[in-house]
């Protein structure tokens, strides 16, 4: 993000601490501090359970953090909002109704008007590929096809962000290549701001324009590297060397935190 650009989203020394059902308290984020600005792609990777759906959970506002502030075109975030959109990684269709109608789910909910409402889902469903499949039912389409749908209920709603939760992690490896060939289409065509959690350093790499390394819980954000491949990503660029370049480069930030890990859970056990 560059140095004059106001960001629209501001996430200043957030923590979040989850009570267990023992009654323990469960640190998941700690001191996280990230800005992003409008039209960016931000991937956030780091070990499992390190908060990263957490994190992405206080912008969607489903979360209060419980130190800190999170805020989105300087408002804070006090709750869910009209301008943010989430894709899971279930695509949680409902299975009896078609993909036009599942697209629709939100503008029912808000109340748009019926006939603008049609218009932006069949616009949305051609912007993601399934033209031709509005008639269709969930149960009747592939993996990559159902998230498909899902990203495009998640845009129903016009929301200038777009949080996504490991949205191809079930996907099998061609297809998830191809989803994020997809993604980078779409984008390009809404230039939503999107915020997406993975496990896999090469999606976030072959995505984004800024790669989010987080440590093992709590949380705490340890590097963020710039990725410098242009707009114009396809399979040529996952054979191009500054590709690789950067796999390395966030490969070796998630590794660089492992020591620091160690000296944390060593003092740990010290202070029992």
């Amino acid at each position: 993000m560059s140095g004059g650009e106001r960001p629209l989203i501001e996430i200043r020394d957030a923590g979040k601490v989850f009570r267990t059902r023992a009654g323990e308290d469960v640190r998941a984020l700690a001191e996280v501090t990230l800005a992003i600005a409008p039209g960016e792609f931000v991937c956030i990777v780091g070990a499992s359970g390190c908060g990263k759906s957490t994190l992405l959970r206080l912008v969607a506002g489903l979360v209060p953090p419980t130190t800190g502030s999170v805020a989105i075109g300087g408002r804070p975030v006090t709750g869910p909002r009209r301008d943010v959109g989430m894709v899971f990684q279930d695509p949680v269709l409902f299975p009896w109704r078609t993909v036009l109608r599942n697209v629709l789910v939100p503008a029912e909910v808000i109340g748009l008007e019926r006939r603008e409402a049609a218009r932006r889902a069949a616009a949305l469903l051609d912007l993601v590929g399934l033209h031709g499949f509005t008639d269709t039912y969930p149960g009747e389409l592939s993996g990559g096809m159902r998230q498909r749908a899902a990203i495009a209920r998640a845009l129903m709603h016009e929301p200038a962000i777009l949080l996504m939760d490991e949205p191809f992690g079930a996907l099998d490896a061609m297809t998830r290549e191809a989803m994020n060939q997809e993604l980078l289409r779409i984008w390009q065509g809404s230039r939503k701001t999107v915020l997406l959690v993975t496990h896999s350093i090469d999606e976030a790499v072959f995505l984004a324009d800024r790669v989010v390394v987080m440590s093992p819980r709590p949380g705490r954000i340890t590097d963020v590297v710039t990725v410098d491949l242009g707009d114009g990503r396809d399979d040529a660029t996952r054979e191009d060397s500054e590709f690789f370049k950067k796999i390395t480069e966030v490969r070796e930030a998630l590794r660089a935190d492992q020591p620091a890990r160690a000296e944390r859970m060593g003092q740990a056990v010290d202070d029992r």
